[in-house]
């Protein structure tokens, strides 16, 4: 009689042999189910470490930048590396960091935003508000320079176009006309020195090809600088619900263009005289002077302090502001910051009370 069992047929073969294959057969059935096991279990280590390496690795370092130059800033500051004896460098190394308000109770200005900030040192010296977004006016300009200087050649001669009366009436001008020809290097100096929005209009078209794709570029530059509590709306400041900046965003920025000798020349131009051709075609020529008080004898600085230039803005959500470079006696520079203070005088006033700070 014949019988299968486990697919073999047991007639084949004798008791001997049949509890031996059976035997051999259950081994290999157990160690199929070891290895099935093992399997599993490495397979579940392996969904472990991946996880383990996202979280740790990855979602660990999403990070939420309220104050994304804070000093005490486990991500971006000098904790980030060096408390653990790391010795690779910060992203911040070569900025000034800070929590947002240093030294603000022994200085209580007015203004709303103000900050103070050495270049050699890396130090913040007086900060109030600095990250709080506030219009900055045509402290925006210095954006605009530092895309000018970038990206334009400044010995082009550009033919004024209609888009300079795209701008609020009675803001501060250059006072140039469609069909006028100029230098873009004479656009620039103008809009820096005699805070032209006309100018600062014309700049913008002519780099970014329009308007629009220059304040396109003016967001990415700001993104590049790390100054993420920014968005620009226009090239030159005047009010847009869509355009604003902080103060710690301003000294990024600021503190990229002073890297440059032109503008460092720009900015500590009292006036500038320039020659054109008028839309009729006759010759033109005009002297933009300086909106800056310190440059207009109406205002001095501290004693151990020289001016060295800066840029002026003025509207009325913004109030009266001020970025000045500044220098102490042994040629050390320093940043120096105020965003809306009341009134210019109330602005020079602190301003002189910010650089005292300043020790030599």
């Amino acid at each position: 009689m014949k019988c299968t069992d486990n697919g073999l047929e047991r007639s084949f073969y004798t008791e001997r042999e049949w509890i031996r294959l059976q035997k051999k057969e259950a081994e290999e059935k157990k160690h199929l189910r070891k290895l099935v096991l093992v399997l599993a279990v490495l397979l579940l280590l392996c969904g472990i470490m991946v996880f383990l390496v996202y979280y740790f690795v990855f979602r660990s370092h999403d990070y939420d930048l309220y104050a994304q130059y804070d000093s005490m800033d486990s991500v971006y500051g000098f904790r980030s590396g060096l408390q653990e004896g790391r010795t690779d460098e910060s992203f911040a190394e070569d900025l000034c960091v800070s929590s947002g308000n240093e030294n603000s109770s022994l200085l209580p200005l007015s203004a709303y935003s103000a900050g103070l900030f050495d270049l050699n040192r890396k130090n913040v010296i007086y900060a109030k508000d600095i990250f709080a977004k506030r219009s900055p006016a045509s402290i925006t300009k210095i954006m605009t320079a530092l895309l000018t200087i970038e990206y334009g050649n400044l010995d082009e001669m550009i033919t004024v176009t209609s888009v300079v009366r795209n701008i609020e009436e009675g803001s501060s001008v250059c006072n140039i006309h469609e069909g006028d020809v100029l230098s873009l290097r004479q656009l620039l100096y103008g809009m820096m020195i005699a805070s032209g929005n006309d100018a600062a209009m014309m700049i913008a078209e002519h780099i970014g090809g329009s308007v629009d794709g220059f304040v396109s570029m003016m967001n990415q530059e700001a993104r590049k600088l790390g100054a993420t509590g920014t968005h620009f709306a226009n090239p030159h400041g005047l009010t847009d619900p869509d355009h604003y900046t902080t103060l710690y965003d301003i000294y990024l920025i600021f503190q990229e263009a002073v890297k440059s000798d032109l503008f460092q020349d720009i900015i500590s131009r009292r006036n500038y005289y320039a020659e054109y051709i008028s839309g009729d075609g006759s010759s033109a020529s005009v002297t933009w002077e300086s909106t800056n008080q310190y440059f207009t004898n109406q205002t001095d600085s501290p004693d151990n302090v020289s001016v060295f230039g800066g840029k002026t803005g003025t509207t009325d959500d913004a109030g009266a502001c001020l970025a000045l470079m500044t220098k102490d006696l042994y040629g050390n520079p320093y940043l120096s910051i105020i965003l809306h203070s009341e009134s210019k005088d109330s602005l020079y006033p602190e301003m002189n009370e910010l650089l005292s700070l300043i020790e030599n």
